[in-house]
């Protein structure tokens, strides 16, 4: 079921001004990721960066054209994994997170 333009709408109004909110899109990202769903992972990362609307910044630090970035994020991307971990590393630089495994 597609989200609606409200909710997105809600998600970047809230990813814009909550850091609390932006930290955990990058860790259920990376979550997510590490639990073998990419689309998951690829949906939050995107929402991190449409809300921060950091897109640019991110592809200029990542030395990638914005283009490319939205497509490897996009439904039908496929980030390798050398780009998948540099754009989860480069938004929690941003965040100030610092992203472990933890075994429980």
């Amino acid at each position: 079921m597609p989200l609606t333009r409200d909710f997105r709408e809600t998600v970047m109004a809230r990813a814009k001004a909550d850091r609390d909110f932006r930290s955990e899109l990058i860790i259920e990202a990376t979550n997510a990721f590490l639990g073998g769903d990419l689309e998951t992972g690829k949906t939050l990362l995107r929402d991190y960066l449409n809300g921060t609307e950091s897109i640019a910044d991110i592809a200029r630090q990542l030395q990638i054209n914005e283009k490319s970035l939205r497509r490897m994020l996009g439904p039908k991307g496929n980030p390798t994994l050398k780009n998948f971990v540099s754009i989860l590393h480069a938004c929690s630089s941003v965040e100030h997170l610092t992203l472990k495994v933890c075994h429980h």
